[in-house]
This record gives structure tokens, C-alpha cells and sequence, in this order.
């Protein structure tokens, strides 16, 4: 197909660029057009596709202008640090993002911002459409039960993350403040250990779990006297952010520039 959408995939020797490379080989509409990954890598300069046991034409690369040479959106799953230094060329050089990563401190989150009157960015810390519809659960879950109960998230991921609580667990909070009026810097509780008192009924506490290949597990908890309420996604496939994540790519193919979050993608805004 001539008019297939071109996507570079930025760490995709990861398994989530994996699965990302696999997600658009599959895809009718669209085509790999770039491969990145760090420099030093030992899979630079071969085929993309090579781990499918298919030939995509791409070559991995870590030079960034090359990696995007012809590409109209990057699909980033990466690290904050790496994330950053791909913004910097994408905005150079007017290719559109799509940005899953998690873990950025309020200044990057600013730059970010910055670049989106320059380009068009959809940033999400997770591109699951169940995950976007708890969101939304979550809203009307929390103003129904402003009083009377206790807000609770517990998350759970692999061994491998490198931050915590988990990019989803901290917008479920912010989804959760913002429906009871408060902000979440202000009530939220990472950690409890030793004698901590009573708990502040205003407070949304954060629990989190690392172990084994665990890909994404969330529950809310709302607490109330004689009930309790969970309202809770597990992820078992990272299939689902890939398709998310195109799905992404293409509502931002006619955007020119802008921040945008999945609620656009899915009609919720």
C-alpha cells in the first residue's frame, strides 16, 4: 500500500518495541519506517523485524536522524533521559510523537509541553484502552464516594521497573484528587512503616509490588465501613499497549500540533 502511515519505533530491541515493531508489521495501514535503539547496541544495523523471522527493510539504528528520515510519527516507550534527547529531534525535525514512557520530573514534563506548540505529542502513561475506560470509572466512582471511605491503589509490575509507583498508578491518583477537589502532591502516601498513626481520611494511599514478569496489575480500593469496593485491571499482554499506542498514531495523523492525552483518542474529552 502507497499511503501506509510510516511509524519509527524508538528501543525496539525491548519487549515493548517488540512488540510495538510487531503491532504495525500487522497493521493494513501502517509500515515500519524507523528503528531506534541505544548506541552500543549489538543488534544496530540489523533488520528490525529479524526476531519475527521477517524482513522489514528497516535497519536499527542510533542515530536519530536517521532512524526518523521519513518517518511521520515515533512510537517512545523508553526511558525519560532517552525520551528527552528523541523530543529534541522529533521537534527539529516536525515528526509527531506518541509517548508512553513514565517517570518524568515536573520540568521534563514542561519541556514536553513546550515542544507540543511545535508538534503534535499524545503522552499517556498507559495506552490500554481498559485501562482509559477505569480512568474514567474511577471519576465517577470517587465522586460517589467522597465520604465515608478510604481511596487505596495497589500496583504490581515485573522486576525489571525502574520506578515506582508505576506511571498509571500516579494518573489513577490524579484522576482520583482531581474528582474529590484535592490535589494529589498534597494527600497522596507513598510509604508507611513503623508507628504512622491513624490514617487522614483526606489521604489516598499508594501500595506497590515488584516481582517476577508481572506486566500490569491495578486495583483501587474504596473502604467504607461494612462494604468495600475494587475496582481493578490486569494487564496480561503488552499487545494491548501497542494497540492502544497505533491506534494513537493514527487519530494523531491530521494533527499538526498539540498535547494530547488517550481521553482524545477515545472520544472522552
Amino acid at each position: 500500500m502507497t499511503d501506509q502511515y510510516p511509524i519509527a519505533v524508538a528501543g525496539c530491541t525491548g519487549r515493548m518495541g517488540h512488540m510495538l515493531i510487531e503491532a504495525v508489521m500487522a497493521a493494513d495501514d501502517c509500515r515500519l519506517s524507523g528503528a531506534l535503539d541505544r548506541a552500543g547496541s549489538p543488534a544496530e544495523g540489523q533488520d528490525a523485524a529479524a526476531f519475527l523471522g521477517q524482513d522489514s527493510g528497516v535497519a536499527i539504528t542510533s542515530d536519530l536522524k536517521t532512524g526518523l528520515a521519513g518517518s511521520r510519527v515515533l512510537i517512545d516507550f523508553t526511558r525519560p533521559e532517552g525520551t528527552m534527547a528523541h523530543l529534541a529531534v522529533c521537534r527539529e525535525l516536525g515528526v509527531k510523537m506518541i509517548i508512553g514512557t513514565t517517570g518524568f520530573s515536573d520540568a521534563q514534563k514542561a519541556e514536553i509541553e513546550a515542544a507540543s506548540r511545535d508538534i503534535a505529542i499524545m503522552l499517556a502513561p498507559n495506552m490500554s484502552i481498559g485501562v482509559n475506560v477505569v480512568l474514567g470509572l474511577l471519576d465517577m466512582a470517587a465522586r460517589a464516594m467522597s465520604h465515608g471511605y478510604d481511596i487505596e491503589v495497589i500496583e504490581a509490575h515485573h522486576r525489571h521497573k525502574v520506578d515506582a509507583p508505576s506511571g498509571t498508578a500516579l494518573k489513577m491518583g490524579e484522576v482520583l484528587a482531581q474528582a474529590l477537589g484535592r490535589d494529589l502532591k498534597d494527600c497522596a502516601v507513598y510509604a508507611r512503616e513503623g508507628i504512622t498513626g491513624e490514617r487522614d481520611p483526606s489521604s489516598i494511599g499508594f501500595a506497590t509490588i515488584r516481582g517476577g514478569d508481572i506486566i500490569g496489575d491495578h486495583t483501587v480500593l474504596f473502604a467504607g465501613i461494612g462494604e468495600r469496593i475494587e475496582i481493578t485491571h490486569k494487564s496480561s499482554s503488552r499487545s494491548t499497549y501497542a494497540q492502544g499506542a497505533l491506534r494513537a498514531a493514527r487519530f494523531m495523523s491530521d494533527k499538526a500540533s498539540g498535547l494530547y492525552g488517550m481521553n482524545d483518542v477515545l472520544g472522552f474529552a
